[in-house]
């Protein structure tokens, strides 16, 4: 009996020391991984979750989402150029201050300058554009994200645009976007204009270049030409090529299709994004698994 109550009291003392000795548990922080098949350019940034290569504009007439984190700022210097059919040549100058807001928003204020074949120019308009994107990146199919656009033309009627921005991107590299944009003047001969604007694009180099195509459908009418509307349809070539994080420069080249739309119509766009004071904008948040 003496020597089994022993054991027993040997038993207890060991288990307790055990039970002492014992390391802690410890609860590590959760981890999140990226698709380690995703392009650098690919991966979620900001606290949107937005891909990165959404930060620079890929496509020079077909807008995707947001670009800006909140408080970050950018520059744009656009130049569109048309050869009209009836031999006039015209040219915009646009400069461009874009903003990042809370929220999912972005504001970007314009200064467009026409241009005549005479190299006469004059102001043309200023403009004021507010973006929203109604959810995180990769939350809703295709992303959408409304946009409006009040311009003060200086010499004509002001100009309304409402605009409804789709875009995501898909294996191999592969990245696209499409716009459905209605703008009205609002005064003299009223002109509307219903547009289905898209591009593709395909990343040749991570981060660096990519290549395209573009195309855009106007469908135009006056207050007196309702029931006669010009059908103007453009298609070619673009590409985007990115100096660095805060230097890109996007470009199309639009051959016109039908007798209303012009022969050629032209975009080189030149963007510099600031980022945050003490801040990179390209540092990734935790992937998704």
């Amino acid at each position: 009996m003496t020597n089994k109550l022993t054991t027993l009291i040997a038993l207890a003392a060991t288990s307790a020391l055990a039970a002492e000795t014992k390391p802690a548990v410890q609860k590590m922080p959760e981890v999140t991984v990226t698709d380690a098949n995703l392009l650098t350019e690919e991966r979620p940034v900001g606290e949107t979750g937005r891909p990165e290569w959404t930060s620079a504009r890929r496509f020079p007439t077909t807008r995707v989402y947001i670009q800006k984190e909140p408080w970050e700022v950018g520059v744009e210097t656009w130049w569109r150029y048309r050869n009209k059919r009836d031999g006039t040549k015209v040219s915009r100058m646009t400069g461009e201050i874009e903003i990042g807001l809370p929220h999912r928003m972005q504001l970007d204020l314009y200064y467009d300058m026409a241009v005549q074949g005479d190299r006469s120019s004059r102001t043309e308009d200023y403009a004021v554009e507010l973006r929203y994107a109604l959810a995180d990146w990769g939350k809703l199919p295709l992303n959408p994200t409304v946009y409006a656009e009040y311009k003060f033309v200086e010499e004509g009627a002001d100009v309304l645009e409402l605009k409804l921005l789709l875009g995501d991107q898909l294996p191999g590299g592969w990245h696209y976007g499409a716009n459905f944009v209605w703008e009205k003047e609002l005064a003299g001969e009223r002109t509307t204009e219903w547009q289905l604007v898209a591009g593709v694009s395909k990343t040749l180099i991570d981060g660096q270049l990519s290549l395209g195509v573009e195309g855009k459908y106007v469908h135009e009418t006056t207050s007196t030409s309702r029931g006669e509307p010009e059908h103007k349809i453009h298609v070619g070539p673009s590409a985007q090529w990115r100096l660095n994080d805060k230097f890109s420069v996007a470009t199309t080249v639009l051959f016109g299709l039908t007798d209303d739309a012009p022969h050629e119509e032209c975009w080189l766009i030149l963007s510099y994004d600031f980022g945050k004071s003490g801040e990179s904008k390209y540092k990734p948040i935790s992937g998704r698994r």
